[in-house]
């Protein structure tokens, strides 16, 4: 996922370099990416609200590792009972984020 951002982020850089080659008139606009470190919490203390949104959009889902970033976003990796995997991210009001 880190990679993906720094990709992104070079591409946009390489935009604005070519972009002021084209006319020197124009403002340079940097976009700051920043990506919050993830660290491993137990699925236990994971926020009620986080769980019952698993539980209601997920039902046959189960959480294996949570993880948690300094801005209370949750990382839920979840496995489903067919046995496809994947990554959910959350905030603490149990809302679903575009990660």
């Amino acid at each position: 996922m880190k990679k993906l951002f720094l990709l992104g982020a070079l591409a946009i850089g390489s935009l604005s370099i070519t972009a002021q080659e084209a006319d020197m008139a124009q403002v340079d606009e940097t976009i700051v990416v920043t990506v919050s470190e993830f660290t491993e919490i137990a699925t236990s203390d994971l926020p009620e609200a986080v769980s019952n949104a698993v539980a209601t959009n997920y039902p046959t889902a189960t959480i294996n590792k949570a993880y948690v970033n300094e801005e209370k976003q949750y990382k839920l990796e979840v496995s489903l009972e067919d046995g496809t995997q994947g990554t959910l991210y959350a905030d603490e009001e149990g809302n679903w984020l575009d990660m």
